[in-house]
């Protein structure tokens, strides 16, 4: 029999194949998760709701229909947690926010449901910044999530739960949600795989919405292989998402030992301006190097509009926030604090009361940025404006796959910063995504893959882009990497 630390990292991949193969059973994995939780989530913080007794019931049912000889789906028996902005029928679902504080869905989204169908066991709700507004995952309206890594140090976010959970073994996989770099980001600073798919690959029905145009669902894992297990189960056409895309989904895991002769990986220049760590630096240079002895061609390009990407990120994102969270006013969606009057003027004080208690500081802050850029006069000049800029990202990205076939990056400038070090400075916690964002307004994949460690022990990861829908190629390139790169794996020390 496995030890317990042996289950809490075997990949997914493995512990399915065992499962189905009758080597390791489902109730035994999930028993060792849940464990592993009790044991270290107080010191990390990234579980917002737990469903042990849920868990341990679809772990057993998943052991007997394999007794029976039933078809279980890919990922039988894999324990897998969501971000806490997934719908999840029956089990509460809170953003990170006070305002949705015990909201109970009667239904699951639409990637929820996929994992189930695919036979993953649900271990719980993860934490994350508030509406997925956030770079470090400081702004949960809960508590402090913390990377495993170390324990004083952010997590990365908005996905910020997603990544630790999985780094520290709470987890075999995890789901999170990209919008201008929260699945990326997070996996960076805490050494794990993540994966943002082309805009609308994967369903956003369930999703509670921050930036409709710009969120998508994907998955966070310990290897590029479950990347692509994970994955293939999300995507796919769905009626019940009007950006859903309506294309044939690969076998995504077909293409991981394909190699890499005969690609061309691309490197542009704004990526690697002054700014960035200089370990991080290095350690995406050395990567370059290893492709290259894998067979790759490496050229560079310019993507001239990159400088851009940030503000009009910050205009195009809370003008969408603020309409998508305008619903949460007390009286048809969020927590309401009575007025205690039913004067009109009680009225309107119990929208300012029950919107002012229940978003934090950060979600109020680009509820008014979007507000402001939607005004009557201010429209042209700002939100327009951004909506142009974007279209000249996208074709400074379209004029680069011309040339090259994936692009490679550093994910994140800076390794995991210390708690606290940025809140007080919204500009230098918005500059953590700057290499990310560009992605997003593109509606390009993008993923994250480990790629060394500073010399303080920190994981750095690095960036890889493609063309829409070729997530094939960037799982294709990133598994060369894994294999060639030989990384040894390591573990945080957890408290």
């Amino acid at each position: 029999m496995a030890s317990a630390d042996e289950l809490l990292y075997l990949s997914a991949a493995d512990q399915a194949r065992r499962i189905a193969a009758r080597e390791l059973s489902a109730v035994e994995i999930c028993d060792a998760y849940l464990a592993q939780i009790d044991r270290v989530d107080g010191q990390i913080g990234a579980y917002l709701t737990v469903t042990g007794e849920q868990a341990r019931t679809r772990a057993a049912e998943i052991d007997d229909a394999i007794g029976r000889g039933d078809d279980v789906g890919p990922l039988a028996g894999v324990p897998i947690a969501l971000k806490d902005i997934l719908v999840t029928k029956d089990v509460t679902t809170t953003a990170g926010s006070k305002i949705l504080d015990g909201w109970i869905p009667p239904y699951d989204g639409t990637a929820v449901r996929r994992l189930h169908d695919a036979g993953a066991v649900m271990l719980g709700k993860l934490n994350m910044d508030e509406f997925a507004m956030g770079s470090s995952n400081e702004n949960s309206a809960f508590k402090v999530c913390r990377n495993p890594w170390d324990v004083t140090r952010v997590p990365g976010g908005s996905s910020g739960g997603s990544a630790a959970a999985v780094a520290a073994g709470m987890c075999a996989a995890s789901l999170g949600t990209d919008t201008g770099g929260s699945i990326r980001q997070p996996a960076a600073l805490c050494g794990t795989v993540g994966i943002k798919p082309t805009y609308g690959r994967v369903s956003r029905y369930g999703v509670i919405a921050f930036a409709s145009s710009l969120d998508q669902v994907g998955p966070l894992t310990r290897t590029v292989e479950d990347a692509a297990l994970v994955l293939e189960s999300l995507c796919g056409f769905d009626p019940l998402d009007a950006t859903s895309i309506e294309q044939d989904v690969p076998r995504y895991r077909d293409g991981l030992d394909k190699g890499v002769a005969g690609l061309t990986i691309g490197l542009a220049a704004e990526y690697f301006a002054d700014g960035t760590d200089p370990e991080i630096t290095a350690a995406v240079r050395l990567a370059v190097e290893v492709l290259e002895r894998a067979g790759a061609k490496v050229a560079e390009v310019s993507l001239p509009h990159t400088s851009h990407a940030l503000a009009a990120y910050y205009i195009i994102a809370p003008a969408e926030a603020s309409s998508n969270l305008a619903r949460y006013d007390g009286v048809r969606y969020g927590v309401r604090v009575p007025a205690g009057s039913t004067s009109e003027a009680s009225l309107l004080d119990m929208y300012r009361q029950s919107r002012g208690s229940g978003f934090g500081a950060e979600v109020k802050r680009r509820i008014m940025l979007g507000t402001y850029a939607l005004r009557s006069g201010y429209y042209d000049a700002y939100y327009r404006k951004a909506q142009q800029i974007r279209a000249l990202i996208k074709r400074d990205f379209d004029q680069a796959f011309a040339k090259v076939d994936v692009l490679l990056s550093p994910t994140s400038p800076t390794p995991a910063f210390p708690i606290g070090a940025k809140t007080d400075d919204p500009l230098a916690m918005y500059l953590a995504d700057v290499f990310t964002l560009s992605c997003n307004l593109a509606g390009l994949p993008g993923m994250s893959v480990p790629c060394g460690q500073t010399t303080a022990g920190l994981p750095i990861g690095m960036q890889l882009l493609g063309r829409p829908l070729d997530e094939m190629t960037l799982l294709q390139v990133a598994a060369c990497y894994e294999r060639e790169a030989g990384l040894p794996v390591t573990r945080p020390e957890l408290p």
